[in-house]
């Protein structure tokens, strides 16, 4: 599938109806390390709120000591590494927040939501938990904000583990730029996600998210797919942001960074799907070859997109390997 049959399906926008749930003695044991993933009543239950300028940004964190930030894709929210952070919480405080428009943030009024504010709100977020620096774990769009994030806040980061995103050479993508379109006629909502909320066996079809960005079958599952599309068209308000975040993708908001990404001093790690199919297939090399202390590419046979969802085990295994631990 490309973007654009993500995009031809037609309905309404479906009004929000948030799962919650409380900690059982699974969440527990996620806390305590196990390599399960986390459910979505344990997710929901787990949520807190960081109070910034921005708004109220929505995170879940597991671990402690040194912190990790786990950045997610669109329009995905922080649920997309529940498998990731249980595995990686014995080595650090792992912590996945909502970016502003998607998930459960609360954006402040008369906030910008493009890819530079993420990044700023990423900074004001670490200030409000007083985190000093990160090691920055990114997929899809959340790569792009942790890119314009190191260049803006280099002391801040650690050190940076990329999967599939964009790049100064392919920002926005022409698999994208439909959305781009879609989103200024106030369509991307009740044409795309609101038919696939209401089906989901559509949103796992060749014709859904699951053509383009997942590569098992049974993704995503069910909760996944309430998970992340309810929030986002929950109120009109949160429609309109979302439309308004689509639209910042153009013009390249990554134009012009390369010099700044090649005076990083931090260790990085590019982790790419080779079925995937939104990027350019140039796009891993060139990060390597930019950033100066990069320890190379790893390609993963049949993954696509949003593979840290499906492949934990391997995001945590890179990580750990970046890190040096375990």
């Amino acid at each position: 599938m490309q973007r654009r049959t993500f995009l031809q399906l037609a309905g309404a926008s479906i009004a929000a109806g948030l799962l919650a749930g409380c900690a059982s003695h699974e969440a527990a044991a996620t806390r305590r390390g196990s390599p399960a993933g986390l459910d979505l009543a344990t997710f929901h239950a787990s949520r807190r709120f960081a109070r910034t300028r921005y708004g109220n940004i929505a995170y879940i964190e597991r671990g402690e000591g040194q912190v990790a930030l786990f950045l997610h894709g669109f329009p995905l929210n922080g649920f997309q590494w529940r498998g990731v952070l249980p595995r990686l919480a014995p080595y650090r405080r792992c912590i996945a927040p909502d970016w502003l428009s998607l998930g459960h943030t609360e954006v402040a009024a008369g906030i910008a939501v493009t890819p530079q504010a993420q990044a700023d709100m990423l900074a004001g977020f670490m200030d409000r938990l007083d985190i000093a620096q990160a090691d920055l774990v990114a997929n899809d769009s959340g790569g792009m904000a942790a890119q314009l994030f190191a260049v803006a806040y280099p002391g801040r980061v650690r050190s940076l583990l990329l999967t599939d995103c964009d790049t100064e050479i392919d920002s926005p993508p022409a698999a994208v730029v439909e959305v781009i379109e879609q989103a200024r006629k106030g369509r991307f909502v009740p044409d795309n996600l609101a038919p696939q909320l209401a089906d989901k066996s559509l949103a796992r079809s060749a014709n859904g998210i699951a053509g383009l960005c997942y590569s098992k079958p049974g993704s995503p599952t069910d909760e996944a797919i309430d998970c992340y599309f309810r929030p986002v068209m929950a109120t009109p308000e949160r429609i309109g942001l979302i439309n308004d975040y689509c639209m910042s993708f153009a013009p390249n908001p990554l134009a012009g960074i390369e010099p700044r990404l090649r005076q990083l001093r931090v260790p990085a790690k590019i982790l790419w799907g080779e079925a995937e199919g939104i990027f350019a297939k140039a796009a891993p090399g060139y990060l390597d070859r930019v950033l100066p202390l990069s320890h190379g590419v790893r390609m993963i046979p049949g993954a696509k997109l949003f593979f840290p969802e499906e492949y934990p085990e391997i995001v945590a295994e890179e990580a750990r390997r970046l890190w040096g631990v375990g």
